[in-house]
């Protein structure tokens, strides 16, 4: 079968390679959908040393390294049905919940928290079984199905946006809260999508790709161009000069999360929902003499998969004008073009 393979720093290919093995008790067989890029498919592809677990090295838990199938966002239909397996049937169509794994001892896996777990494993990372090849054999417990309503493309999105629900939960926003987002990527707009669910009515976004703010403006949200607008001014606009009590940084950069606490009001929350390529200085004090929490978020919880899928099968989550569609065989021409900054979503179809 084919897979778009990871064998070490730039270097990706599509090859051919054995198709994965019958399930075996509790587990099922997928026939892939679509699978989305992800920024952590860059990163991978770029410091494939830096992974949680350095792929040149077997995973202690899963023994997964390079060469690696990738693909952690992805969607599928039931090809077969292992033995033991309940309320699954062949053709039942879901999105896959990738964290296979974790150590089970530690103290984030003793309070039911395994993807802050140091081991923790995924598919199409350091776990074998990717969503970027035709087919793959899972657990049944990963598999989340979707209603008729949910298409195999927004399948493949639930994870994404469960990413930025997380975040949007970690927060603990309620429907008095003002918020600024910073980045309108994926997460950025999952975070978007959240607090709406949430009840978030004054919500800002700033962007300083000119793209993408017309996709999500064409949403619906308020976005700034930060390059050209102050963001603190139009934070003081939105709140009557409060400052927003939330703040999520969804871009990775140092200038996100400082404008994210420039914007916060005493007492505010900044969330952590993007990694960091390096590390960058904060303001102790202001911290504190704000009384400022600083949150991170990594992540979802399979309920919380289940609250995406939901939203979705309400109509809560358009994909007009941000997610677009390209061939496997087009993976890394996909991945040069997110690289350099065009796009927002790109899901490849893997059938």
């Amino acid at each position: 079968m084919k897979a778009v393979r990871l064998h070490g720093r730039e270097d990706l290919r599509i090859e051919d390679v054995p198709a994965p093995a019958a399930p075996g008790p509790g587990q099922i067989r997928l026939r892939n959908g679509f699978v989305g890029i992800c920024g952590s498919d860059l990163h991978l592809l770029a410091h494939p040393e830096a992974s949680p677990v350095d792929l040149f090295t077997p995973h202690p838990i899963t023994g997964g390294h390079l060469p690696q199938t990738l693909g952690h966002e992805f969607s599928g239909t039931v090809a077969e049905v292992g033995p033991g397996v309940d309320g699954i049937a062949v053709g039942d169509r879901g999105a896959i919940f990738p964290v296979a794994y974790s150590c089970g001892e530690c103290v984030a896996c003793r309070h039911g928290e395994p993807t802050t777990c140091r081991l923790m494993a995924s598919l199409g990372t350091n776990a074998n079984g990717g969503g970027m090849s035709e087919s793959v054999t899972i657990s049944a417990s990963q598999f989340h199905p979707v209603p008729a309503s949910v298409s195999l493309q927004q399948a493949a999105l639930v994870e994404p946006m469960a990413v930025a629900w997380h975040g949007v939960s970690r927060s603990r926003a309620t429907a008095e809260d003002t918020a600024l987002i910073l980045g309108a990527g994926p997460i950025g707009i999952g975070t978007w999508y959240a607090l709406r669910a949430y009840g978030v009515v004054d919500v800002l976004i700033s962007e300083p790709n000119p793209d993408r703010r017309a996709r999500v403006a064409a949403l619906g949200a308020t976005v700034i161009d930060p390059l050209t607008e102050d963001v603190n001014d139009a934070v003081a606009e939105l709140t009557d000069g409060d400052g927003v009590t939330i703040a999520y940084d969804a871009a990775g950069v140092p200038a996100a999360l400082e404008s994210a606490l420039a914007a916060l009001a005493p007492g505010g929350r900044a969330v952590l929902m993007s990694p960091h390529e390096a590390g960058f200085e904060i303001q102790p004090g202001a911290i504190m003499m704000g009384e400022y929490e600083l949150i991170g978020s990594v992540g979802y919880t399979p309920a919380e998969f289940d609250g995406v899928i939901a939203r979705m099968a309400a109509g809560d989550y358009d994909t007009t004008g941000w997610v677009e569609e390209m061939g496997l065989d087009d993976a890394p021409a996909a991945i040069e073009r997110l690289t350099e900054g065009a796009g927002t979503k790109i899901l490849l179809r893997v059938r």
